[in-house]
């Protein structure tokens, strides 16, 4: 990783360098693009963000649900264990770490798969976003376009980030690819 960062330094300095031998005096135009704004901000991060709050939700109950049930096997064993042969609070006992096992396992699936989500989600959105970036960047002359947190950018004026003009662009776009999909399910 840090290896990565430094070649991207020289490579970001060598364009400074070297742009008059490179470009022939064309001036440098660098953009950067803040993708955890883009995220947060645009239609398409807030569908993904609020469709992960649902499906957590209801994973949330499910295992509610389950907690309660072994609470209330837990509390019926105390009560009956004085009047159970030995064998049958074994049995009750197995039962009962068989139960809470499975809530565990439970639990770490649906963590899991909550990120599982999660990650497809945010790789679908920076797919399009970063096509995106691209194509603003042939149309604008821009020479580099740096992903803020990725790049390891550490300070960027604002007159070169291009954020907003992508969430402007993707929430058009997001808009047009829904109203699309839902034309085709009507």
């Amino acid at each position: 990783m840090r290896t990565a960062k430094t070649v991207l330094a020289v490579a970001v300095l060598s364009l400074f360098f070297f742009s008059g031998v490179v470009y022939g005096g064309n001036d440098i135009k660098i953009g950067i693009l803040d993708f955890q704004r883009i995220l947060a901000e645009a239609s398409a991060g807030k569908t993904a963000v609020a469709e992960i709050n649902k499906q957590g939700q209801l994973m949330k109950a499910d295992l509610k649900k389950k907690k309660a049930e072994i609470d209330e096997m837990k509390k019926r064993i105390e009560r009956e264990i004085l009047v159970m042969s030995k064998e049958q609070q074994s049995e009750k006992e197995r039962e009962f770490r068989i139960k809470v096992n499975d809530f565990k396992s439970l639990q770490k699936k649906y963590n899991k798969d909550v990120r599982g989500i999660e990650n497809r989600m945010i790789q679908r959105i920076k797919v399009d976003v970063f096509k995106l970036a691209k194509e603003i960047g042939e149309k604008e002359g821009f020479t580099l376009i740096l992903e803020k947190n990725e790049a390891g950018v550490l300070y960027s004026g604002g007159a070169i980030d291009i954020s907003d003009k992508l969430i402007v662009q993707y929430n058009a776009d997001y808009a047009k690819k829904s109203a699309e999909k839902a034309d085709t399910t009507e």
